[in-house]
């Protein structure tokens, strides 16, 4: 067992490199234990706690110390907060909690202070000053808040839009960026160094909360973290106040915020899918917590039947991703896709600042390799400069904190991802659901004022510069032998690349791990094909998967369409081992 939990540890942290930690290896864990993933669970959960391993909660680290202390210090929480990651919920972006109380986890019930007060005791007793949350809270308020309370370092255990099963966390630097690759290896390699079982200090929670190294946080945080996203107003507000909405935080930590928002902006008719309103890490109404899915969504949906509002928001489990649908002219709701409300955003913000006056000199947006390339004429229609990515909104944020280094942080408008990810400042460095609710109020105010849905939004924006679709392919591969399959299958595709796909020809190759892109290495594909077409291969740095992007352009959605769905075909032919 003790091999086993050390396996599922450094496993887990070297997962995590690229983006974050994932515990995508629980079901082998089970298999080879003879058990259920449950019961695997709480097998690695009880000895984890038996051996005063802290759980997965949110930290964050304010007094400067060495290098060589820090990582010490992260490194307790890495080693302890995974291996109770599969029992804990799903939702815990918070930076601590002291007491019990909402735990959806019945093996948690009696032990959550404890286990809250010995993460804390790890980062205390190696000599920085902890501040804790004392309630449920979303993602990118720990960005907000590292750069606020001028903190050294943030940790936030999540599992994102996934289920509660790939618990994992994420770890942010003093800029309130997640860490970058290179912060990644030297933590790693600090954990090498380490015995989890008997190097991990621990202090007395109560003596270092009295001594003030254990400092808690209230409800002043949150509400200075809203005041901030409502400060990135674009437009005068008219005729927000008269949006209906309906609203779910799918059993996460958004409600409280995007609440508080809401009534800033004066929209008062929300009504809250019932069913999702509450944190429930079990996610009882989908197993996928995602906004991306209409499975998700499916009870908002159902709820904008009797209702009939202006919009359904959605916000996944940590809130830092924004789902949208809106009426499709035919009685009932149609989701707007990560690629349409980023180009309808980035649309609106342009044409507002410049309409307002309050446009920088030399405006910068950024996306990602694998977000619609239909963002580069809406950029160009306003003259704003378009930066690409690596995959990760850590990457846009290290682009607004390279612009606050040259003392220009003004020329930085918006980000955004094709995985519903939006920020248009630079209160937090991650994407920001909160920051998300109130471009999408903003803009779909601003339509209505002209008799307009976001839906007639997106359509004008095809008339006018193409109809840019894409679509996203995963194929999973599951067990032992499943990374070395997709090792395998990557080598194939650069040792033998296509001359054409799905009757396509194959005009470009870029090898994001091997060509001067400009960027960090990325084991990423790019086929460039005829007629303005663009296939992008990438393996997952989250789950056992190989991503497979997929960018057609044509003169109407359903060329566009059947195009892509001849390339999917490709893909899944592409993806046999």
């Amino acid at each position: 067992m003790k091999k086993s939990l050390l396996a599922l540890a450094s496993g887990a942290v070297i997962l995590g490199a690229a983006e974050f930690v994932m515990m995508g290896i629980l079901p082998d864990i089970a298999r080879s234990l003879g058990v259920s993933i449950p019961e695997a669970g709480h097998l690695i959960s009880a000895y984890a706690l038996g051996v005063c391993f802290g759980a997965p909660l949110t930290v964050l680290v304010a007094r400067t110390r060495p290098l060589k202390h820090i990582l010490l210090a992260l490194t307790g929480l890495i080693i302890l907060g995974n291996a109770c990651a599969a029992l804990s919920p799903n939702y815990w972006t918070l930076l601590a909690m002291r007491f019990v109380s909402g735990l959806p986890h019945g093996a948690f019930f009696g032990v959550g202070a404890i286990v809250a007060e010995r993460v804390a005791d790890i980062f205390a007793s190696n000599g920085f000053t902890v501040f804790l949350f004392d309630a449920l809270r979303p993602t990118p308020e720990l960005s907000f808040a590292i750069r606020e309370l001028k903190c050294h370092s943030g940790v936030v255990v999540t599992a994102s839009h996934n289920p509660k099963e790939y618990n994992g966390y994420k770890v942010y630097g003093a800029d309130g960026c997640q860490i970058t690759l290179e912060a990644a290896e030297k933590i790693l390699a600090a954990i090498e160094k380490i015995d989890c079982f008997d190097d991990v200090r621990l202090a007395d929670f109560d003596a270092a909360a009295a001594a003030g190294r254990i400092v808690t946080i209230d409800e002043k945080c949150l509400d200075d973290f809203v005041q901030a996203v409502y400060d990135q107003r674009v437009g005068d507000g008219a005729g927000i106040d008269a949006l209906k909405l309906v609203y779910t935080p799918l059993n996460g930590t958004g409600l409280e915020c995007v609440k508080k928002l809401l009534k800033k902006l004066g929209v008062t008719h929300v009504t809250v899918v019932p069913e999702q309103e509450k944190p429930d890490g079990d996610f009882p109404t989908c197993p996928y917590p995602n906004p991306e899915i209409r499975e998700a969504m499916q009870k908002g949906l159902e709820l904008c039947d009797k209702v009939r509002p202006d919009l359904l928001l959605g916000t996944d489990p940590d809130c830092d991703r924004c789902g949208t649908a809106v009426p499709d002219g035919k009685g009932g709701y149609r989701l707007i896709t990560g690629n349409e409300m980023g180009i309808i955003l980035l649309d609106y913000i342009c044409r507002t600042r410049l309409a307002q006056g309050t446009m920088p000199a030399d405006p910068v947006a950024v996306t990602t390799i694998v977000s619609t390339d239909m963002a580069a004429p809406v950029a160009k229609k306003y003259g704003v400069e378009l930066r690409r990515t690596l995959t990760g909104f850590k990457f846009i944020g290290e682009q607004i904190g390279k612009l606050e280094a040259e003392g220009r942080p003004e020329r930085y408008i918006f980000g955004f991802e094709e995985s519903y990810g939006y920020l248009s400042g630079g209160h937090v460095r991650d994407k920001d659901a909160v920051n998300a609710t109130l471009l999408v109020c903003e803009a779909a105010a601003w339509y209505a004022q002209q008799g307009k849905t976001l839906l007639d939004a997106i359509e004008a924006l095809y008339r006018e510069f193409g109809y840019y679709r894409n679509a996203l392919c995963s194929f999973a591969f599951e067990g032992e032998s499943g990374m070395h399959t997709m090792q395998e299958l990557m080598k194939k595709l650069r040792a033998n690349a296509p001359e054409d796909i799905a009757g396509y020809k194959v005009e470009s190759v870029v090898d994001y791990d091997t060509d001067g892109t400009g960027l960090p290495r990325a084991n990423v594909l790019e086929y460039h094909l005829d007629g303005g077409h663009k296939l992008m291969v990438r393996p997952s740095g989250t789950e056992p998967k190989i991503k497979v992007y997929l960018s057609a352009v044509g003169d109407s959605e359903a060329a566009a369409d059947a195009v892509n769905a001849a390339l999917a075909k490709a893909a899944a032919d592409m993806m046999k081992a």
